[in-house]
């Protein structure tokens, strides 16, 4: 529980640095709210067409005696938007920080130059930045399409499918979610994608205590773009506490070993 307190602390803490810098946060929130408007009108599309898509998809319904074929039309219809407000959820992050990757990482460098210390920098060209930022977050996105697929067929799970899949749900998105917020610290200090998803496992519940309340947060849209900004400083924050307690396990480990030699 105190690791999962440590998360919400962060994310926090990033909102409350992000009202202390009010230039950076309305630097934050434009990437934001182009994101928000291409995602509007997917959503939009989707209520209107997702009955359709059902209805097609199901034609040995049709046959069914009533109220049968309406009750697992409905259903169907109610998952389908579900599982792409689910992705709508994962991939606006990804797609913000695409949009956005100048504002962000100026507005991460920046945290950090707050905090003290040197200020990694990768020393990359921005378009390779960019293409290595596009690159993982669809590998995330691949994943996190896996995780989506097994929860919408555990979803037909009677008892379990209505309590214990919602929860994973959640679970699954505040873990990417932490995970393509960090990316951003991360990538800068020379860490690739499967060294940045062994970082978060060692620290699985601070990251949940992270992204599971940013996630809830974000299911609503206009609150997740004016939270973006102190997500991304807030992730920053994370991502340093993540790294020094890294840091200093090496260390403990190291002068262990010297001892016992």
């Amino acid at each position: 529980m105190r690791d999962l307190g440590a998360g919400l602390g962060f994310l926090i803490k990033g909102q409350r640095w992000v009202f202390g810098h009010g230039k950076w946060f309305g630097i934050g929130l434009l990437p934001g709210l182009i994101t928000l408007l291409l995602y509007a009108g997917a959503l939009v599309g989707l209520g209107y067409g997702a009955d359709d898509l059902v209805a097609w998809a199901t034609p040995f319904a049709d046959d069914w005696s009533s109220p049968w074929p309406a009750l697992l039309r409905n259903t169907l219809t109610v998952l389908v938007f579900v599982l792409g407000l689910f992705l709508a959820v994962i991939t606006f992050t990804a797609v913000t920080l695409l949009v956005g990757q100048p504002f962000y990482e100026s507005l991460s460098e920046e945290v950090e130059r707050t905090e003290g210390g040197t200020v990694p920098e990768s020393g990359l060209p921005l378009w390779r930045e960019l293409w290595i930022s596009a690159r993982d977050s669809m590998r995330v996105l691949i994943r996190v399409g896996l995780y989506a697929i097994l929860l919408f067929a555990l979803g037909f799970v009677p008892v379990a499918g209505q309590t214990v899949v919602p929860v994973l749900g959640f679970c699954v998105t505040g873990y990417f979610l932490a995970e393509e917020l960090t990316a951003v610290a991360l990538q800068r200090r020379g860490m690739v994608l499967k060294d940045r998803l062994a970082l978060l496992r060692g620290h699985r519940m601070r990251t949940l205590g992270f992204g599971v309340p940013l996630g809830l947060a974000f299911m609503l849209p206009f609150v997740a773009v004016f939270l973006m900004p102190g997500a991304v400083a807030g992730a920053t924050l994370l991502a340093r506490g993540l790294v020094g307690d890294e840091a200093a396990d090496d260390a403990a480990k190291g002068e262990t070993a010297a001892a016992e030699d």
